[in-house]
């Protein structure tokens, strides 16, 4: 996590460097850094894998001797110029990501502090791989997504997966006020829900639409601790399999158990 947050802080102070302008590169005395040189401006050392991972990321235009940045690097670094970025950086863990769009995939900055998911994505495991897996991670984001277009607005103390899956809404934020465009993006929140089923849904809509805590689910709801995060995880497989189902057919297909027979076997027809 110590190391998520340093190159996040790392990737905005090269951000804020060369918003002013363009740099050269120089090699640094340190192992794996290199020297962002840019006259009155100044030096700033920064870690190599850092500038690989922003121009993959399309926020820099590098060449072998100098880096500036590209079109979206420009308007992220504007956002975190903006007077009140500094003061809320204390509250925020902001990080570049990729977001899926209408019309393909876009680098936006976000707050990972603020979603549940995001912060569990990156945690690792004993055996150091990711807890979880990028289809599950994308998959709650979808959902989230959805239910942020859809302008799913709940009552308190309401079941609001009773109440979305019914489509008996009406009024302000209900169906007859909402576009087609929130009108689509609920039905898919509504296929999803009944896809994952009442026993994995309440779990996925409170952190991923709710953005509620492990913790506080675990409370609410009455379970042992560390459970929320192993029933999140199963539910997250099956959100993606509902949205991916040919990845699942694909696995499950290369896990089918084949009959070993001789040369002569032939299956017996029932």
């Amino acid at each position: 996590m110590d190391d998520d947050m340093d190159n996040s802080t790392a990737r905005r102070r090269v951000l804020r460097f060369l918003a002013a302008g363009a740099a050269t590169i120089r090699p640094a005395s340190r192992p794996r850094q290199v020297l962002l040189e840019a006259g009155e401006r100044g030096t700033i050392a920064v870690e190599g894998a850092v500038l690989s991972s922003l121009a993959e990321q399309g926020m820099l235009v590098r060449t072998s001797h100098s880096v500036a940045l590209s079109a979206s690097g420009v308007a992220l670094a504007a956002r975190l110029a903006l007077p009140s970025a500094a003061l809320q950086d204390r509250h925020r863990d902001l990080d570049v990501v990729a977001v899926e769009g209408a019309v393909g995939t876009a680098m936006a900055l976000a707050n990972l502090a603020e979603s549940p998911l995001a912060q569990l994505v990156r945690r690792k495991g004993r055996d150091g791989k990711p807890f979880l897996s990028d289809r599950e991670f994308q998959a709650g984001e979808r959902l989230r997504a959805d239910y942020t277009r859809g302008r799913i607005m709940p009552r308190l103390g309401a079941n609001w997966v009773a109440n979305v899956a019914s489509g008996k809404r009406a009024g302000n934020g209900g169906l007859v006020d909402l576009t087609d465009a929130a009108l689509a993006a609920r039905q898919r929140v509504d296929k999803a829900i009944v896809a994952v089923g009442p026993e994995l849904a309440g779990v996925l809509v409170d952190v991923c639409c709710f953005l509620k805590g492990l913790e506080l689910v675990e409370t609410e709801r009455g379970w042992p601790v560390r459970s929320a995060k192993v029933v999140l995880k199963t539910a997250l497989g099956v959100l993606a399999r509902h949205y991916s189902p040919a990845d699942g057919a694909d696995r499950h297909r290369r896990h089918q158990v084949l009959h070993w027979g001789a040369d002569d076997y032939r299956p017996k027809m029932s």
